[in-house]
């Protein structure tokens, strides 16, 4: 007999959840009314290619004379040459320890917590990680796809899953941090986006992206000591924010992108060949001149890059949209978080941003149900299991973070709906359960851990630990109870991923994390699987738009 007759109503993923402790959803004239809503002006950057990208693949080339003008004009071809990185925000104190990702004591994931703390994490204790199974002498209750331990009816692995292919999933590892930070509030200095921009991560296109108009991009502040508002994020949060930065002007409607670039090319030397006969009689002339020359040349190379919609948009994607896409037309054109997630990930991964934070909203689900936070975590899952597939097909290494203000916990009655899958109503806000975790994808095979052996391994998969009544315990890493030193601990892994780990120290001057000694503790994965950037090009072949989109696409959106 089927255990789901429970028929209480939970949220739909997209309903705003009110709480008499909290404040009342501003409407846009609220936002107005405090000068919130604001314009920002498009960027047009120096270059479409990053490092990992293939320019003569990509687009044409410039004339000889005019390729040589790029670098004099300061227009660089090639990005910083580091690898992707895109951040999950998820708004209002989403549950990740325990009934997502599985979090232990000091031996690591599967050092298992209390059958009590368990419970706390929305698990009763028929589908506590620590049960074996009498056949197989393990549990039922763990799954390692993803290298990472989850639990097994985790709803953020259920949704990657839904999105990776198994090639892309054995190319995957990650690790776990347990942490405190208070719930529901954006002063948690959270993002990461200016640390690690402040390493050298940059796109060609702008530094950095996310799909809220906040000096993060995201819900969660930055530690101040990082932020660099000339690297202010770019908002993107739908394809036409994406398409919408580069303006290649009217000319294409009437022309060929090769002759619309041939265009602007003679109008440059024209005006260079003019620029030659006149003086300015302005002091600084040959500045003057300069910067109008360089102009007509970035406008000839803009053209060059951009001319065809299909190098930004993601809709004509044929690896995100499409029969053969990661996201099907008809989901993709009725949810709006896979839009958001699209755009970023588009941008990211092609190294046309260094950076992008997707903040996903309604993770304060402690309604006194379960199954209104089993959905919202199953389509952030498969919004996750995007970009990690989109990086496969891309052939791009790509690390994934996820971090929210705050958690959850339950007090143990049971949602027996079916959405509700038997576990743990959410009760309330705890912020002693919280966690964050990064995956990392390497198209040359799965991350390796560090230390020698399956002991040290597992330590160095969980950064910190909790206590067996699912409490972090706050002395067992500086991240677990400082969300500064947090994100300290991720720009060290993230450097750490690329061989430099040893410089930590001189680009961040009075770090809180320790020594030498003490930054390996706290570093997940070997150096020595990391210079991925200098490993792979982007096969980044722009095909025409007719050749991605079929006559129902068009018929659709036309």
């Amino acid at each position: 007999m089927s255990r789901f007759f429970n028929k209480r109503k939970h949220f739909h993923p997209d309903s705003p959840l009110l709480f008499g402790d909290h404040r009342k959803p501003m409407t846009r004239r609220d936002f107005i009314s405090v000068w919130v809503a604001h314009w920002w002006s498009c960027h047009f950057g120096a270059s479409v290619l990053s490092l990992f990208s293939s320019p003569n693949k990509a687009h044409a080339t410039l004339s000889a004379d005019l390729e040589a003008l790029r670098n004099s004009c300061g227009i660089d071809v090639q990005g910083a040459g580091k690898i992707p990185f895109i951040s999950f925000d998820l708004l209002g104190g989403a549950n990740i320890a325990g009934s997502n990702v599985l979090v232990g004591g000091v031996g690591g994931q599967q050092d298992f917590l209390s059958t009590t703390g368990y419970n706390k994490l929305g698990l009763p204790g028929d589908m506590s990680p620590a049960i074996a199974s009498p056949n197989l002498q393990q549990s039922n209750f763990i799954n390692t796809d993803l290298g990472l331990a989850f639990h097994s009816d985790s709803a953020f692995l259920r949704g990657i899953l839904e999105k990776v292919s198994p090639q892309t999933a054995e190319k995957i590892n990650g690790a776990v941090l347990p942490n405190r930070s208070d719930n529901d509030t954006a002063n948690n200095p959270h993002n990461p986006m200016y640390a690690i921009a402040a390493y050298g991560a940059n796109g060609s296109l702008m530094p950095l992206i996310g799909s809220r108009n906040t000096d993060s991009g995201g819900n969660s502040m930055s530690p101040s000591r990082f932020i660099d508002l000339s690297k202010r994020p770019t908002k993107i949060d739908r394809p036409t924010d994406v398409t919408g930065l580069v303006d290649v002007g009217d000319l294409f409607n009437l022309l060929s992108q090769s002759d619309a670039v041939a265009v602007m090319e003679s109008i440059q030397r024209i005006s260079a060949q003019k620029l030659l006969q006149v003086d300015s009689q302005v002091t600084r002339d040959d500045v003057i001149k300069d910067m109008i020359n360089c102009g007509y040349v970035k406008s000839a190379d803009l053209a060059d890059r951009f001319g065809n919609p299909a190098t930004l948009d993601p809709l004509l994607d044929v690896d995100i949209v499409g029969p053969g896409g990661i996201f099907s037309l008809a989901e993709f054109d009725s949810e709006q978080e896979f839009q958001k997630t699209a755009s970023i990930m588009k941008l990211v991964v092609n190294g046309f941003s260094g950076l992008g934070t997707v903040t996903m909203g309604g993770f304060d689900y402690h309604t006194g149900d379960r199954a209104t936070g089993e959905l919202r975590d199953l389509r952030a899952g498969r919004c996750m299991g995007a970009c990690l597939e989109y990086a496969a097909r891309r052939n791009q290494p790509l690390m994934m973070y996820v971090f929210s203000d705050g958690s959850v916990a339950s007090n143990g009655r049971i949602d027996e709906s079916e959405n509700g899958r038997g576990k743990g109503e959410w009760t309330g806000d705890n912020s002693s359960t919280g966690a964050s975790f990064f995956l990392v994808y390497n198209p040359t095979g799965k991350p390796q851990l560090m230390g020698a052996t399956t002991e040290q391994n597992a330590m160095h998969q969980q950064i910190g630990y909790m206590r067996p009544d699912a409490s972090v315990e706050t002395a067992s890493a500086p991240s677990a109870n400082n969300v500064n030193l947090l994100v300290e601990t991720i720009l060290l892994n993230y450097m750490a991923l690329h061989g430099e780990q040893n410089n930590f120290s001189a680009l961040v001057p009075g770090q809180g994390l320790g020594n030498t000694s003490m930054l390996d503790t706290l570093t997940a994965f070997r150096a020595h699987i990391n210079r991925l950037n200098h490993h792979y090009q982007l096969n980044n072949q722009i095909t025409t738009a007719a050749g991605l989109w079929n006559n129902a696409y068009a018929a659709h959106y036309q």
